[in-house]
């Protein structure tokens, strides 16, 4: 919620009185930005929540994407997530935060991606929803024909990809401008997106573990991006 109100995106403010008591900055930054405050009674909070138990404020916000992803690409965006067919809201929100973390500044919901103004995926974001470019609607291949047209690698992520992370890092894969692209954790990338990328990576297993998760491999795919975006010598 501070985060949403750092980022001028709060219309109203609901909470009870031990709501607002707790959080006191958060109702002086409202106040501050002129933003309405209004308190209910318990039952009334619970009616505006999906959670089961409530922290006793809430904040009604206003949508803040673009349709345009040449909106967001006119900013020389060094690094950009799509997230292509992903349906679980906790995965996709999960990723959007560790994108925002990792230094990515644009993130894609492609048509057939979850809502990224779930519930459950805003919850997940922590706040990463209000840091970022959000690109909202449009197909996945329009996003990767524009991302190519902007100067950008567009590298997909899969389980069984051509070419290991590691290897492709070492020779300097990541050293440019990238767009990831991260399907489903049940099924992936569609075939058809997936052959559109310059690269199909994979991420290494050294144990015995199957797989990684989505979140997990998306973590480790744009932090080794984040880190070859900042060593020493890097391209700008």
């Amino acid at each position: 919620m501070r985060e949403a109100l750092r980022g001028n995106a709060v219309e109203e403010l609901f909470g009870t009185i031990e709501g607002y008591g707790r959080a006191s900055d958060i109702v002086d930054a409202a106040h501050g930005a002129d933003v309405p405050v209004w308190p209910v009674t318990d039952q009334g909070l619970a009616s505006l929540t999906e959670t089961v138990t409530p922290q006793g404020l809430v904040a009604v916000c206003r949508h803040r994407h673009h349709s345009d992803l040449a909106h967001s690409l006119a900013g020389q965006p060094r690094l950009v997530v799509v997230l292509a067919g992903i349906s679980d809201p906790g995965n996709a929100g999960t990723v959007l935060r560790t994108a925002d973390a990792a230094g990515a500044t644009v993130v894609v919901f492609p048509e057939g991606s979850v809502d990224p103004y779930n519930g459950k995926c805003v919850r997940a974001s922590a706040g990463s929803l209000f840091h970022v470019d959000l690109v909202r609607g449009g197909s996945a291949e329009t996003a990767v024909t524009a991302l190519r047209a902007a100067g950008m690698a567009v590298l997909a992520a899969e389980a069984h990809g051509d070419i290991d992370l590691d290897d492709y890092a070492d020779d300097g894969g990541l050293d440019a401008r990238t767009a990831w692209l991260f399907g489903s954790e049940a099924h992936g990338l569609a075939p058809e997106l997936a052959a559109l990328a310059d690269a199909r990576l994979m991420v290494p297993i050294h144990g015995r573990a199957e797989s990684l998760n989505l979140a997990a491999a998306a973590a480790v795919c744009l932090y080794a991006s984040a880190r070859a975006h900042r060593r020493p010598g890097a391209p700008p």
